[in-house]
């Protein structure tokens, strides 16, 4: 190997479809998974932050997993890492956990393995294992994504880096997992729920590409999965009313959920954390206020 020094990750957490751009938008916020990784004699793992216990383990680690088979199919031999990690991504809530974790394992091999690709091969072979390119595309380029795959190739447009918008994420007890949420899915739509669904995604992109919170209220209406994803996710229906209060701009899942995702008027934050609580009925709510996230950083 020429090339076995160190590697710094620092990925943002993600939240999917935004309402209506199911398995196509995403929105970078600005929590992480950060992995400090060198060459070791054996793999191990020291994990501080949210489920250390769970990060830590070698057993079923997708980033552990997804290292060796990237490495495997290259036909590169798969060096040995000692990673040094810190979470702050809630596992099984909606935010990207897992396309943190497989984004990570991509990326330490193609910097282990010496694989030499481009940005574009990068994310295109995340996007390919996760299978759909929402989070990955928001969680390695930033900001909101939307994004496309046509057979191994993903076209990906960014936009909102630079919004000042605020970002709550309202996290119930218990986690929901994606295949569950998935199956709570209709095999069909209607037309008129199709066709709802396709203006309001123009609408929230064009929101995001011209920083107009005022669209997102409308642009984040969604008919496609959120309906069918209230009982799984009960926090759903009693904050999706809060886009009726001047300071909140938008409701939504938070990718499967079963978080929320609140996207407020920066000058009336202040004053949300309590507003949600209080729509919740719950005044212990977990509440994690953060922004839009820049970039993953590779050092």
């Amino acid at each position: 190997m020429t090339d076995l020094k160190p590697f710094h990750l620092k990925l943002p957490a993600t939240s999917a479809n935004l309402g209506p751009g199911f398995d196509a938008l995403g929105l970078a916020m600005a929590f992480y998974l950060t992995i400090d990784a060198k060459v070791a004699d054996a793999f191990r793992i020291e994990a501080t932050g949210r489920n250390a216990d769970l990060c830590a383990a070698l057993d079923n680690n997708l980033i552990l997993s997804t290292y060796t088979s990237v490495l495997s199919t290259a036909n590169r031999p798969a060096t040995p890492l000692f990673l040094q990690l810190h979470n702050e991504i809630p596992l099984g809530m909606g935010c990207g956990s897992s396309a943190s974790a497989l984004l990570a394992g991509v990326l330490l091999a193609n910097h282990f393995g010496n694989l030499n690709w481009t940005n574009q091969q990068i994310l295109e072979e995340a996007c390919r294992r996760e299978g759909h390119p929402d989070n990955v595309a928001a969680g390695f380029l930033g900001g909101m994504t939307a994004s496309a795959m046509s057979k191994n190739s993903v076209i990906t447009a960014t936009y909102g880096l630079n919004l000042n918008w605020s970002l709550f994420l309202a996290l119930p007890s218990a986690s929901l997992a994606t295949e569950k949420a998935r199956a709570l899915l209709p095999d069909t739509y209607s037309r008129a729920d199709a066709v709802a669904n396709v203006q309001n995604t123009a609408l929230l992109v064009s929101a995001f590409a011209l920083g107009r919170g005022d669209l997102l209220r409308t642009a984040m209406q969604d008919r496609l999965h959120q309906p069918y994803r209230m009982e799984a996710c009960p926090l759903l229906p009693k904050l999706l009313p809060l886009t009726a209060n001047p300071a909140i701009l938008g409701v939504a899942l938070s990718g499967a959920g079963p978080s929320v995702l609140v996207i407020a008027d920066p000058a009336s934050a202040a004053s949300v954390p309590a507003l949600i609580r209080e729509a919740a009925a719950d005044p212990s709510l977990e509440i994690i206020e953060t922004t839009i996230a820049p970039a993953a950083s590779l050092a």
